[in-house]
């Protein structure tokens, strides 16, 4: 069974739960948003938040949406406003994701995600979802992920 991570990181959550689970095998597949983000945390903070808030789709750099060979799918982004960013939004958008064993994990400051699990759950009946509080600095939180 071929296996998959796609995922988006700006502040390095999500790299350290690829990693993790790319020691359990999962081939990974990072993508990155041709827009930058400011380097101001506070102002990372709020254009995310709004690119987020609005359902925007980012413009991805030589994004790969062939998953048609791997039987399991598992997508990893953090939360921002309590949605995904756009550059998850549009992975979303231009992979067919139909008849894929699917997870999604994201990464959260809080550590809840009501409204992204509810959203998720009604687009795609069927994926579990885990949610981590901040695992760059709870470590514990990749526990989460220990059995996929």
């Amino acid at each position: 069974m071929k296996r998959l991570v796609i995922y988006y990181s700006l502040t390095g959550n999500t790299d350290i739960v690829a990693q993790e689970l790319s020691l359990k095998g999962y081939e990974t597949r990072r993508v990155y948003e041709k827009k930058k983000m400011p380097k101001s945390f506070f102002w990372m903070v709020m254009t995310g938040g709004f690119r987020a808030g609005m359902h925007l789709k980012g413009k991805l750099i030589n994004y790969d949406n062939d998953v048609s060979s791997y039987d399991e799918i598992v997508i990893l982004s953090p939360i921002w406003n309590g949605l995904t960013p756009p550059a998850i939004n549009s992975v979303l958008k231009q992979t067919d994701l139909t008849n894929k064993k699917l997870t999604f994990v994201f990464s959260s400051g809080s550590g809840e995600a009501p409204k992204m699990i509810k959203k998720i759950n009604k687009k795609y009946p069927g994926s579990k979802v885990i949610v981590l509080k901040d695992p760059k600095k709870h470590s514990e939180e990749l526990k989460k992920v220990a059995n996929l």
